[in-house]
């Protein structure tokens, strides 16, 4: 979960969303994630998070994908329950939420939609697939832009193709080839 909020905080804070949505979004993706953890599903597991803006509405939206089957529902826990409250929070915090089959997959994804009036829009860039970022752009990844210093593909082992970025600062980037990117020419930022 720390991963998580970490996410959570480079996206929002390039986005210059006030404290009030930031907090109110950090407890709603934690809520989101350890539902989806408490899952009941094969060891192997892997547990998605999305992290979008919608501009035109001014909402940030947070989606947790799961591979369990299921629909959570929200319950009232008795007094004496020290759990089961998540939802509850979910419910009350977000402008809507909501639970839809992953395409073509196994499992779920619930999101929750907040009122974000304070979100700005992305700094100049276009959007590419994967497969085509060249080093020496700067792609935007982890909330900030960071210098592509080199690209390779190699192929998944259930199939396809992933594209791994080594990138300036941190760890490399592996993602699917067709994964949308925004990417802008090199210089300075």
């Amino acid at each position: 979960m720390p991963r998580s909020r970490a996410a959570l905080h480079a996206v929002l804070g390039g986005w210059g969303v006030g404290q009030d949505v930031l907090e109110a979004a950090e407890l709603v993706l934690s809520e989101l994630v350890t539902n989806a953890l408490r899952v009941s599903v094969p060891s192997d597991r892997q547990v998605g998070i999305r992290i979008v803006r919608l501009l035109t509405d001014g909402l940030l939206r947070l989606e947790v994908s799961d591979a369990g089957s299921g629909t959570p529902e929200v319950r009232v826990p008795g007094d004496e329950e020290t759990g089961g409250r998540g939802l509850l929070l979910v419910e009350a915090m977000a402008h809507r939420w909501g639970v839809d089959r992953r395409a073509g997959g196994i499992g779920k994804t619930v999101w929750a939609e907040l009122k974000a009036p304070d979100i700005a829009a992305e700094s100049v860039g276009r959007e590419v697939a994967a497969a085509i970022v060249q080093p020496g752009q700067h792609v935007r990844v982890w909330g900030e832009w960071r210098v592509v210093r080199t690209m390779r593909t190699e192929p998944y082992a259930a199939g396809g193709l992933a594209v791994v970025l080594a990138l300036d600062e941190g760890p490399a980037l592996r993602v699917p080839a067709a994964e949308p990117l925004v990417v802008r020419d090199g210089g300075p930022l």
